[in-house]
């Protein structure tokens, strides 16, 4: 007959939890804010510029807006998105902004 080993406990590892990494250099493109129904975007990110509260994009890319987005290219994802919405929506104009 054998004799049974002794039980050993290790601690239990963890991986640390993460936040999501704010961009904080210089925006590389311009991108379409979420909203919900009834809520302006311009007043959104006017809101979020203020507070220094972070937004999410079309394309789930989360950042807080610190420039005039006029002065960017328009995220390609964002667009392509924003164009599948216009396909089963009628009033959505051209651009999110018009």
């Amino acid at each position: 007959m054998s004799t049974p080993t002794p039980l050993q406990t290790r601690p239990a590892t963890t991986k640390p939890i993460t936040e999501e990494v704010l961009e904080t250099g210089e925006p590389a493109m311009a991108h379409i804010v979420k909203t919900e129904p009834g809520e302006d975007a311009a007043s959104k990110v006017l809101e979020a510029r203020i507070y220094g509260t972070p937004l999410e994009a079309l394309c789930g890319h989360v950042w807080i807006p610190s420039r005039d987005p006029k002065q960017l290219p328009l995220c390609d994802k964002c667009k392509d998105i924003y164009e599948t919405y216009r396909m089963f929506n009628d009033g959505l104009n051209e651009r999110p902004a018009e």
